[in-house]
This record gives C-alpha cells, structure tokens and sequence, in this order.
C-alpha cells in the first residue's frame, strides 16, 4: 500500500515551526526555511538597470543543502503551504520559495498568521491564498532601490574619504537627523531667564506651600533679567498676599494606545534600557512561540512589525472581562476604546497586543527568560491598560495676587486610578517635580510671605537623540518603515557615524563629514521630505497603484546625474576625517593623542607621526579613585570581550582590578569610592573597604554560588583566574611572534 502523502508546510524559524507543528495534525510537516534562501550576489550590482532593472537573484551560499532538503519535500507532499512572515518581507521570501521549488502559481497555498494561536492556524489553513504580487514588487522595490544606493554610493566614499564606508537611502537620512540636532546644539545660544517663588502660610487654614511667579494682572509675563526680579520683590515683599481665585476641577488623563512597532521600541528602551535591536529580537521570539510549564510552545503576542492601531472585536471582549474580573467594573470605560491609525499607515495587521489576554505575566514567568517576562509584561500591560477607564486627578489651581503681580500654585491628587493601576506611560525628558499639598484655601484670606527665592535660569539646548526619540522622529517625519527602524540606528552606530554618549547618540567626526559630503552632492538622498516621498512612492507600488519598475526609474534619472557630477567635482580630491582629540598626553613628546581607527578597533596615536610613532589602548575613565593607591579607575576590555575595570598603574606598581563597576558616590563613613555589581538592574552601590563599618562582603553582593563547589563566585576569584588568563595568552603571543619571525626568515633565506 502507497504512504499517505502529507501537507508541507514552510515557516521561517524553527521555533515558529515548533509552535504551529503542535496546532496541526499528523497530516502537516511543519519545516524551516531559516530565513533568505534567494537574494541578489553579495559582491556584485546584482541588477540590470539598463535592461529594465531585471534583479540577479541567486541561491544564498551556504543554504544549498537546505534548499535541496525542501525541494525533496515538496515533491513528496500533496500540498506545499507557505506560512512566512505576513509583511512585505514575508510575501516576498514566500514568492522566493515558490520560484526555488519550482511551484506553479496554482500550487502555491500561502497562509499568514497575525498570532501564533490554534484557532488562527487551523482557519488559515482552511483558507489559503495565491501569493499577493503587488507585495512582493513593493519588496523586490525596496530592495533594488537600496542596492542600487548603497553600490553606486559607498564606493564613491571609499575613494573620497575612506574604505569600507557605506550609504543607504535611509540610513544616510538618520545619520543626518543626528548631525543636524548635534549642529543645532552648537549653534543655540541661551537666553537668561529668572524664576521667583514664594514661600507662603494660610493664616486661617495652617500649612505653608510655595507659589511660582506667573505675571502681572491676567498677562503671563517672563522675567529676563535680575532688574526684572528686583522690581517685583521690591514691590511684594512688605505687602499682602491674597487668595484670588480657586479653580477645582476633576481632571481626566486617558490611557496610552496599544504598542505598535515604534512606540514597542521607544517604550522597551526608556522602560526596560533595552536597544530597537534587541527589542525586536525579543518580540519575535514571543511571537513565534516560547514553552510554557504545563502548555506547551504558545505564541505569546500578534506580529509585532506594524503600524496599525487596529483591534480585532474578540480581542477587545476579552479585554473587557479580564478587566471586570480581576480589576472591577467600575475599570472598564463601558465600551471599547478605539484608536486612530495615523495617516499614512499600511494598516495590515492588528497593533501589537497578547495573543491571549488571560495568559498574565506571571503564568509565563518561570517559564522564559528575564527579557522575554519584561517585555511580555510591557505589552500585556500597555494593552491591558488601553481598554481600562480614564484615571481621574482632583486638581486645584490657586491665583495668589500681590501689588498687582499673580502668583500661582497648583495640586494634583489622584482619585481614580482607572488604567495606571496597570500601566503608566514613561517618559522621554526628566520627570516633571512634585506637585506639593496645598492647604485647604479660600478665596480671598490672606496669607503670610515667609519667604521668597529667585533662581538665575537659562534656556537649554534641544536634547541629542536617545534611540527611542530619534525613532519617534523617524516615524512622525515618515523616514523608513516599522521593519526598518531598529537596523537603521543599528548599521549607523556599527558603521561608527554615531556613537552613543551614555543613553544619547552623537555623531562622530566621521558621521559629520559623510553627512557634509552627502548634503553637497546629494541632497535628495538625505533630504527627509524626499526619503518619506520615496516610503509613500513603496506604499502606491504595494496597493497596486504604480509599477514598480516605473518608480525605480524616475529615481535613476536624477540619482545617476548626481553621481556623475560628484565623480568630476571630486575629481583627485580626498576628504580627511578630522582626528578625535583625547585628554591623553603621549608619554614621548607630550602631545594631545588622537583617537585612531585599527584591524582590532580603536587606539590612541601621536598625531607627530611618523617622527614620534608612540601608541597606547582606548581607555575609558571611570568616577571614583583607586582604592589601593588613589590613582585613576578605567575601563578596561579583556582579550575575550569581557569587561573589567583597573587602576590606571595596573601591572606598573599597583595591582587594583575588579569586576565590579565604580560608581560616583563615595562612602559615607570612609570615602572610599562605592562599586556596584555589573549587570542590568544592579543599581545599589557598596563599600569594598575591609577596614570600613560600612564594608559589604562578597557573600552578601549577590554572586552566582559555583554548582560544582557551592562556594560564592567571587571578584577576586574572577580576577585571579583572569590574571592566569592574561599570563597565558601573553606567553601564547610571545611563542606566536617567535614562530611567525622564523617563519619569515625561513620563507627569506628559501627566495635567494
């Protein structure tokens, strides 16, 4: 009797086969492509633009054998299903693996799942669909338009400023967007301001509170310099304060929408420090399904590349009797929130919200990892939080008159918390101060002055972009798409055009020169309005209304000219990258190193070289002193990558290294400088003084205990090992320089 033949069905990873494999019977072979298995040739254009932009598109090196494995698959099933990603990107690996198989189009079933659940496998399934072609020409587009940007310009970098530069349509335009704010902090010049406050006490209803300066009668009125602060104490000072009016009113503050692509990013990195990268690394994991105790492998959340605010009704049902249930009635608004997509938007999927709502962060906890938890509980919560009632604020507001000027003072006491018993939005900018109690005032009761402070002020330059706002900008100017943001700010800092100070982004000299360059001779490839045409110009490809073809050549036109005129304009001309100025003195001649570029990373140079050729590691300083010998505390990175920190003397009199990372507080009792453990979410510092009252031990810092010993893993510990390391690879290197000089003089000696 012949063997049944069974369905084949493609997905991209393993673990997305795994989660849907469960949800289909014996009848379904659920495999994974891995991703790309046809792209254009790496090395090479890769595209026929005088043909009509035909694309080159070949097997992926090194996915032969997959590719084979598929093949033989297919044959053997009855019905081939193609279940990649339902985006663009998705669409058009579908269509890859169609022409790879050699499918005819009837043949093709290709199904999409908005979440990774059973009853959405099991109905999309049921209810396949031919591969949608204007999706896969609004891919092929993008692709080409980028091939084509990024091959005709880098090379043009490499000869003009250095080799192994690149450009990109969207990347050069983020790049720009941080060297432009950098410029516009340069060029602001602040402007003096004053702020007056006064100390004040109710005489009939006890409580002192302090009121801000707001103007003079109903006009709100700055003050810009000391002679402006003088008059209106001069005038106040010996006079009464009276309560003019009082303002009561119950404010209400609504909650934030479900995530979509960029807010997830924007809120992971302010909320859980975590970059765009990671952020969708993470979310996809979710998405395509984690084990849980006692469950199973379950898709956790819906897809999360979207711009789409869009709610399904049985997610929204759900919502509302989770709510009741566990929160009350009175946290549910009484119908379901909705949300307005931005114009613009592709609207292809739902938002970013839990596949199952009664799935709560803490049924999962045990059973995936700590970033896999926070980031599931962020987007359970923000979902959650966005169905949930208005939190209500009782809110008074006192006008305070004096001489004619108006003082004014507000409170905020909340009094429903509605959503942000859930969730509360956090913030780009420094959190907002207090709101102090006022006194049960009345209108028109006087109040004593019983004190009043003015503080010099002046106005502050806008702020450098942290990844989370300079992705807000890049989606409020349409620059780039959900599926592109995180790869963007991703290759510009591994390209080294932007370096991250801290939390913020700032251009390296690098990045200011590519940019300058870029804006001279190519001012629509880095002009924001252009880049966003060219996003909408995708958009028109992908719903049918343009052929993909025809846009690629508009763009070539005038794209081909510029690089035709910036070849002769730059003709024999090569533009320096002006050298990073360090604080660190060469030790031979005594001038300011520069910050040098090398096979294994950055290094310090004397800029006199050749006469003075002395070198030295990048180091980065740290707060506090060394606790052995008072000297500088830096930054260190070992031979494998790990990182530790030593005094500056290190193997020259002083044997000072830790693990531990130094912190600008110093101790209390003995004023030695603080260390806190390194790692994510270690924040509390300790003493590492013997001598000191306020000394931590090592068992008490929270160190992994050794499953082969039982003993505490220490610092020291890690440190002696660390030193034997260390001795170790210098004898390795020292045997290996030997061995390679030998070599030399050998391979010398054999050519005469």
């Amino acid at each position: 009797m012949a063997k049944k033949k069974t369905n084949l069905v493609i997905v991209e990873s393993p673990a997305k086969a795994k989660t849907i494999g469960k949800y289909l019977g014996s009848d379904y072979k659920v495999t994974a492509s891995m991703g790309h298995l046809r792209d254009l040739p790496k090395n090479t254009l890769g595209v026929d633009i005088e043909h009509g932009f035909i694309p080159d598109y070949r097997p992926v090196k090194g996915r032969e054998a997959t590719i084979e494995e598929l093949k033989k698959e297919s044959k053997a099933s009855s019905r081939v299903f193609l279940a990649t990603d339902p985006d663009r990107e998705g669409e058009a690996i579908s269509w890859h693996l169609k022409e790879l198989l050699g499918l005819a189009d009837d043949e093709v079933c290709r199904v999409t799942f908005n979440e990774i659940t059973k009853n959405v496998v099991q109905d999309s399934i049921k209810n396949p669909r031919a591969i949608n072609q204007d999706l896969v020409d609004a891919q092929q587009a993008r692709r080409i338009l980028d091939r084509i940007v990024g091959y005709k310009l880098s090379p043009l970098l490499w000869r003009k400023v250095r080799r192994g530069l690149s450009a990109g349509r969207v990347q050069s335009v983020a790049t720009r967007m941080v060297v432009d704010r950098e410029n516009e902090i340069r060029d602001f010049v602040p402007e003096e301001y004053w702020l007056l406050d006064a100390k004040l006490s109710g005489r009939e209803h006890k409580g002192t509170f302090t009121a801000h300066y707001y103007g003079k009668g109903r006009s709100k009125q700055e003050l810009r310099s000391k002679e402006d602060v003088d008059a209106v104490i001069a005038a106040v000072k010996d006079s009464e304060f009276t309560v003019t009016d009082i303002k009561r009113a119950d404010r209400k503050k609504s909650p934030a929408p479900p995530f979509i692509t960029s807010t997830l990013q924007q809120e992971a990195s302010r909320h859980l420090g975590m970059t765009p990268r990671r952020t969708m690394s993470i979310a996809q994991q979710l998405y395509e399904g984690v084990d849980i105790k006692g469950q199973g492998t379950i898709g956790l959340i819906t897809y999360m590349r979207t711009d789409s605010l869009r709610i399904s009704d049985v997610a929204l049902a759900d919502a509302k009797k989770l709510i009741t249930e566990k929160y009350g009635q009175q946290f549910h608004p009484g119908r379901a929130r909705t949300f307005r997509t931005k114009s613009g938007a592709q609207d292809a999927h739902e938002a970013i919200r839990p596949s199952n709502v009664f799935i709560l962060p803490e049924d999962v906890q045990g059973s995936v990892t700590s970033d896999q938890y926070k980031l599931y509980r962020l987007i359970w919560s923000r979902f959650i939080a966005s169905q949930m009632a208005a939190a209500v604020y009782d809110s008074v507001s006192v006008d305070i008159g004096c001489s004619g000027y108006v003082f004014r003072a507000a409170s905020s006491v909340i009094k429903f918390p509605g959503y942000t018993a859930v969730y509360e939005e956090s913030r780009d900018d420094e959190k907002e101060e207090k709101e102090s109690p006022l006194p049960d005032l009345e209108t028109g009761e006087i109040l004593d002055l019983l004190d009043i402070i003015s503080s010099q002020k002046f106005t502050q330059p806008p702020s450098r972009y942290t990844e989370a706002t300079l992705i807000r900008e890049m989606e409020e100017t349409g620059v780039g798409r959900p599926s592109t943001y995180a790869p963007t700010i991703s290759i510009i800092t591994d390209k080294e055009y932007v370096i991250k100070d801290g939390k913020f982004l700032k251009p390296t000299p690098l990045g200011e020169v590519v940019t300058g360059l870029m804006k001279e001779r190519f001012s629509d490839i880095v002009d924001l309005g252009f880049t966003a045409h060219m996003e909408e110009e995708l958009d028109s490809v992908e719903k049918g209304d343009e052929g993909w073809k025809e846009m690629l050549e508009k763009f070539y036109g005038g794209f081909e000219k510029s690089i035709e005129e910036a070849e002769k304009a730059l003709q024999g001309e090569r533009i320096r990258v002006p050298d990073e100025v360090s604080d660190e003195v060469c030790d031979l001649c005594g001038r300011n190193l520069v910050v040098k570029s090398g096979r294994f990373g950055k290094f310090l140079a004397c800029p006199g070289y050749p006469e003075c050729k002395f070198t030295k590691p990048l180091v980065i300083e740290m707060p506090g002193k060394c606790p052995k010998c008072g000297s500088r505390l830096l930054k260190r990175v070992s031979k494998n990558g790990y990182t530790y920190y030593a005094c500056e003397k290190l193997n020259k009199g002083c044997d000072f290294m830790t693990w531990d990372v130094p912190v600008k507080e110093n101790c209390p009792s003995c004023g030695q400088t603080m260390f806190k453990r390194a790692g994510r979410g270690y924040k509390k510092p300790f003493c590492i003084n013997e001598s000191c009252p306020n000394f931590l031990p090592e068992d008490k810092r929270g160190y992994k205990k050794s499953s082969a010993s039982g003993e505490q893993t220490s610092a020291h510990g890690k440190q002696k090992a660390s030193s034997k390391k260390t001795a170790s690879v210098s004898k390795a290197k020292t045997a290996a320089k030997t061995k390679s000089a030998a070599k030399k003089t050998t391979s010398g000696k054999a050519s005469k």
